[in-house]
């Protein structure tokens, strides 16, 4: 019992710690055009990012969500037995984070894995991996 409890508060410890520095380090936010924001703030009020405030894979969807400068709502999925914690695990069918949901109407689409989402972020709103692969 007390080892969980030491391993629970190194862990948010930790967590704290990397989520301040990835404060301090932000990335670059994309410069766009106005109607090009526009564009990408529209797309992006289809998603919904569920995650932990210190978990690392978190962090690193945060960071690229910075950097896209796309205003993704965030849902804190940490609280046992919160509304958004318990929709994760009703409508996505496990309780995993980082997880986008990507609305498409009726259909909602869960895309876990930091490295999937991070992807799908940058094929969605990064303008050179448009480009790149536009020229392919």
């Amino acid at each position: 019992m007390l080892k969980a409890i030491l391993l629970k508060i190194f862990r948010e410890g930790v967590g704290g710690l990397m989520a301040f520095i990835s404060f301090l380090t932000s990335p670059r936010k994309i410069k766009r055009t106005p109607d090009a924001q526009l564009e990408a703030d529209e797309k992006a009020k289809t998603m919904s990012m569920y995650q932990y405030f210190a978990c690392p894979f978190c962090i690193k969807t945060r960071r690229t969500v910075h950097r896209l400068n796309v205003p993704i709502e965030y849902r804190d999925a940490q609280i046992r037995g919160g509304e958004h914690r318990n929709a994760l695990e009703r409508e996505g069918g496990q309780i995993k984070v980082p997880c986008l949901r990507i609305d498409a109407g009726e259909k909602a689409t869960w895309l876990y894995e930091s490295n999937d989402i991070v992807a799908y972020l940058d094929e969605q709103f990064d303008p050179e991996v448009k480009a790149a692969k536009a020229s392919v």
